[in-house]
């Protein structure tokens, strides 16, 4: 039952959750995230090295830190989300088949993951230094029915999917596979698990699909901040041995990210910034 001291605490904005938030958003940006502690930042920056502490010895943690930029090269790659000058960062258009999609000539990355997994929390994360772009994001699975693009400059173009599962559109796969099977500037897909959860039956399907196709992909464990320590290194470790044993196409490290307290965001963006070809150093 909500008190009047606390409703008032809430309306004056200093509920503990509106605290947590308003702090986790000054996060956003690599020089706030500096003011934290040593240990606080490390895990902010690099939250799969935060669980390394579990593991036992004789687990191989190459793959773990296989991309593993500096401060300086996260900053960097910092400025590449971050408008300035002719440096224009803003949605572009929306497709709903693969003729209509724009003839881009830059590089491409774009997002998918099943429905609800927390894609367009992550890139509206992602884009959070550019405050008047508009990335929806709903309560509602299966929000997303077009790809929509997003133009970072002249840097690159990140495109953001329908989700696939039960709340997919009906012509997600005439969209969808279309898509990644000819857009020739296509760099890297970002397949979404969500962290707490796990592959699914229908993540098997869509990393089936990027295998089938050929085209390199990441897998991006998401909503780290909901998940136990426990259930967390359990996943990772799962997701860890099915990259291994299952896969050809996919990057070897997993990444690691909290659209809510911005863990893994400042990484997960050096990492695009690296595979488009943008200059981090």
């Amino acid at each position: 039952m909500w008190t009047m001291p606390r409703i008032r605490l809430l309306l004056a904005g200093h509920c503990s959750t509106c605290v947590k938030l308003r702090s986790a958003a000054s996060y956003a940006s690599v020089h706030g995230a500096t003011k934290l502690q040593e240990k606080k930042l490390r895990k902010l920056l690099y939250p799969i090295k935060d669980l390394e502490k579990y593991l036992s010895h004789d687990v191989d943690r190459t793959n773990y830190r296989l991309f593993d930029p500096s401060l300086e090269q996260i900053m960097k790659a910092e400025e590449v989300f971050r408008p300035s000058g002719k440096h224009v960062i803003d949605y572009y258009t929306s497709a709903v088949r693969l003729d209509h999609t724009p003839a881009l000539m830059q590089p491409e990355v774009c997002f998918i993951g099943r429905s609800n997994v927390g894609k367009s929390s992550l890139i509206k994360a992602l884009f959070s230094l550019v405050p008047e772009i508009e990335v929806r994001v709903s309560k509602n699975p299966g929000h997303t029915k077009k790809l929509n693009f997003f133009n970072v400059g002249k840097a690159f173009t990140l495109v953001d999917m329908p989700g696939y599962g039960y709340h997919a559109p009906a012509d997600f796969a005439e969209m969808v596979e279309g898509y990644l099977l000819h857009r020739q500037n296509l760099k890297r897909i970002f397949l979404l698990l969500d962290g707490s959860i796990g592959i699914q039956k229908a993540d098997l399907i869509a990393v089936e699909m990027c295998e089938e196709f050929g085209k390199p992909y990441v897998l991006v464990m998401t909503k780290i901040d909901r998940a136990p320590v426990g259930v967390l290194l359990t996943r990772l470790l799962e997701t860890q041995e099915f990259i291994a044993k299952k896969t050809h196409g996919c990057y070897p490290q997993p990444f690691l990210v909290s659209s809510v307290q911005f863990a893994g965001v400042h990484l997960l963006r050096c990492f695009i910034a690296h595979v488009t070809g943008t200059r981090t150093s």
